[in-house]
């Protein structure tokens, strides 16, 4: 290897912080600091600083492998692989017709793969079932930004405004732990004289930077989203003149907060009325302000009414389409983001338009050279997919997802997977998921293909190629070439599935042009020269009317503003130079008013009882990542967090008989996970939460709620009844 360095992003969150990789003469690959990336200046966590430790052939997949007729997986040609992976597709097609085949997919693949494996599914395929597990993300965001501002875009401003606004209200999300380089941006916030609220029914890392720490009983927020409102009213705290010139449905908005006095809102949540005035006081009196969310309020079976109420709190106070002001979602996934614009959701085609709109689908139809009339219509959200494994759909193909952990009610799905007649998997890694595969691909990972991801403020990065993949491994481009081929008989399906990222990028932009998320303006030149480009950014002969209003808008309302590198115009004259900042001069519905929803408190889908008197709550720590497929094979990642734990209030604690360390079972309707008791006050008395980075006996999953937003199709992770119980240490000597 030659000793180049290479300037690239992150495989991790969806900050994509930008990197230098360096390979080394003995094969390993340094990772230094990329000071010139604006969103983390040079910052990396312990993942990101690790990222190379999955680099090596000794901890992941080198060889396709395939089941043997004594039931294991053993290593086959990639002929082999490839060819029984076509005839298990193709057996199901005839047999029981090609919604019988589903495809799952991930939010870690770039925006080509994303695009590819979306238009495989349907034009290769010819089915209707493909999701992904971005859907587990921030859905219900997706679909509350979309009814209110008409389109959804994770953050409408760059991360660089959070230290200039006035107020952030930061909606169950402990960015200390899942995301540590955007801390900063909170700590210059409260630098700057900004203040800080956290809502989060523990004392995260994060909640202890914060001026005010709201800790509402878990699946609660809706609630207290309400109760601010009423007391934003009540106090006449309300800009009429931005409602009455830019918004619509005030009114029952507004009387369905009223029902949501401070009293019961208290009852609810556990927020005491004076900490409710205080973050009303806090939030009002700044010109500016923002709310966040992340997954604590999406991940219910109300997510969407949850985030549409806090969206209601920006919109009432006039803090949305206003420069430094807004409601924003914290991406989980590297492309979450691009995952879904591209069409490997249920319901989209590339460009984020709706696989039921006609013109849409002659459009995307047009690009890919096919009938739209070909095209399926819809098919079923993630859940909804995985729970019909086995049944109505008899095969799957998977590409970057790791359900078995990942999904809610985790050993259900583990049982609709093992049901299946046939499974492939393409995996840098052989997760849980891929050891029940019937073949198992070894595909690159991102050091190793160039492509792009959007990340969680709708920049559009390049992740550029650093090392050569070892022998064996193949890309996910490559692999949807090879499969084309062999499914599409004399059709030479195989010319549509490009293996060249940029190629595919190229045919991206045509179908992204006019849509929603409009790619067409973005080349992989301007992405190296620029560092990213923000969408929409139509090229300049087809772009859609308005989009020169918005950007003179734009820069209308930034000029006063110093030091704003978000908005550096660099992409030349004629060009557009992207859109950093949303909603300025109007919102993207048709009218270019932003729609009020009036929402009101209900239940979770599973309240507490006798025999499950305690909440569960579920998340992430700062070592692992997601379901720990990868990072769970880093031995500095493993020291830092070696295991799951059940996090406990010393009250609960005290009735079990538990001591730090101790064993605790947490039992729900749905199963049982046991692992080591952490006591602390930081945890409300009546909840306790369990990391879901593990398989095995300490899956957290194994007791979360499928229970789905009617919207977003969103599970509801963050909220079950459960019981705990302490467990018996295995006598010394039993071998246990």
């Amino acid at each position: 290897m030659q000793n180049t360095v290479t300037p690239t992003h992150c495989p991790y969150c969806a900050l994509q912080c930008g990197m230098n990789l360096t390979p080394a003469p003995d094969g390993t690959v340094g990772v230094s600091e990329r000071t010139d990336f604006p969103v983390n200046r040079g910052a990396l966590c312990g993942k990101g600083r690790t990222a190379p430790a999955l680099l090596s052939s000794g901890v992941r997949l080198t060889s396709p492998l395939v089941r043997s007729a004594a039931g294991t997986l053993v290593p086959a040609s990639w002929d082999e692989a490839l060819d029984r992976i076509a005839e298990g597709l193709r057996r199901t097609r005839a047999e029981h017709g090609p919604d019988a085949v589903g495809v799952f997919g991930g939010g870690g693949l770039t925006n080509e793969k994303a695009y590819g494996l979306g238009k495989f599914a349907r034009v290769v395929l010819g089915t209707s079932q493909i999701d992904y597990n971005g859907r587990f993300c921030m859905s219900s965001a997706a679909a509350a930004g979309t009814r209110a501002f008409g389109l959804d875009r994770g953050l409408p401003f760059p991360l660089e405004d959070v230290p200039r606004t006035g107020c952030v209200i930061l909606v169950g999300s402990n960015p200390a732990e899942t995301m540590p380089p955007s801390l900063r941006y909170f700590t210059e916030l409260r630098e700057n004289g900004g203040t800080l609220i956290v809502v989060d029914p523990r004392r995260t890392r994060t909640a202890e930077q914060a001026d005010l720490h709201l800790a509402p009983r878990p699946g609660t927020d809706l609630a207290l989203a309400l109760g601010l409102l009423h007391l934003v009213v009540a106090e006449g705290r309300t800009d009429e003149a931005y409602i009455r010139e830019r918004t619509t449905g005030w009114e029952e908005t507004r009387a369905a907060a009223m029902a949501h006095w401070p009293e019961y809102v208290e009852r609810i949540t556990g927020v005491s009325v004076p900490q409710l005035r205080e973050a009303v006081r806090l939030f009002c009196e700044p010109e500016a302000a923002m709310v966040l969310t992340a997954r604590g309020p999406e991940q219910q079976s109300k997510g969407t009414d949850t985030v549409g109420a806090w969206i209601n709190l920006c919109l009432a106070t006039g803090r949305a389409g206003r420069p430094l002001s807004g409601y924003g979602c914290l991406t989980g996934q590297g492309n979450g983001q691009g995952g879904r614009e591209h069409g490997q959701k249920a319901d989209q085609l590339p460009g984020y338009r709706k696989l039921t709109d006609p013109a849409a689908r002659a459009h995307v139809a047009g690009v890919w050279g096919v009938d739209p009339d070909s095209l399926p219509g819809p098919g079923r959200s993630a859940y909804e997919l995985l729970d019909a494994l086995g049944t109505d759909i008899r095969s799957l193909l998977l590409m970057g997802s790791n359900p078995v952990v990942s999904a809610p009610r985790a050993a259900h799905v583990e049982e609709r997977i093992r049901a299946l007649d046939f499974l492939a998997v393409c995996d840098v890694v052989l997760s849980e998921t891929a050891a029940l595969a019937d073949v198992v691909l070894p595909v690159t990972q991102w050091a190793e293909e160039t492509g792009t991801t959007t990340n969680l403020e709708g920049r559009v990065l390049l992740r550029r190629r650093a090392v050569t993949p070892p022998e064996g491994v193949r890309s996910d481009l490559e692999v949807m070439h090879e499969l084309a081929a062999r499914l599409g008989g004399e059709r030479g399906l195989e010319k549509g599935f490009p293996t060249d990222p940029e190629e595919v990028f190229e045919e991206l932009r045509r179908a992204s042009a006019g849509g929603p998320a409009d790619y067409s303006g973005i080349t992989y030149r301007r992405l190296a020269e620029e560092n990213g480009v923000f969408w929409p950014c139509p090229a300049p002969a087809d772009g859609p009317p308005g989009t020169a209003d918005a950007a003179d808008a734009e820069d209308a309302a930034f000029d006063a503003l110093p030091d704003d590198p978000a908005h550096a115009d660099d992409a030349g004259p004629g060009v557009h130079p992207g859109t950093p900042r949303l909603f300025l001069d109007r919102f993207a519905t048709e009218d270019g008013r932003a729609r009020f929803a009036p929402v009101s408190h209900r239940a979770i889908a599973e309240e507490p009882d006798d025999e499950y008197p305690v909440l569960l709550t579920t998340g992430r720590v700062v070592a692992q990542y997601q379901s720990g497929a990868q990072t769970r094979r880093v031995d500095e990642l493993n020291t830092a967090a070696p295991g799951p734990f059940v996090e406990l209030h010393p009250r609960l604690a005290e009735r079990l008989g538990a001591a730090e360390g101790d064993p605790v079972a947490v039992v729900s309707r749905r199963g049982r996970a046991v692992a080591p008791a952490r006591i602390t006050t930081a945890i409300r008395a009546d909840t306790v939460f369990m990391p879901f980075h593990w398989a095995g006996e300490g899956r957290a999953n194994t007791l979360t709620n499928p229970a789905l937003d009617p919207t977003s199709r969103m599970p509801e992770f963050k909220a079950c009844a459960v019981r705990v119980e302490a467990v018996e240490a295995p006598p010394p000597g039993s071998g246990a």
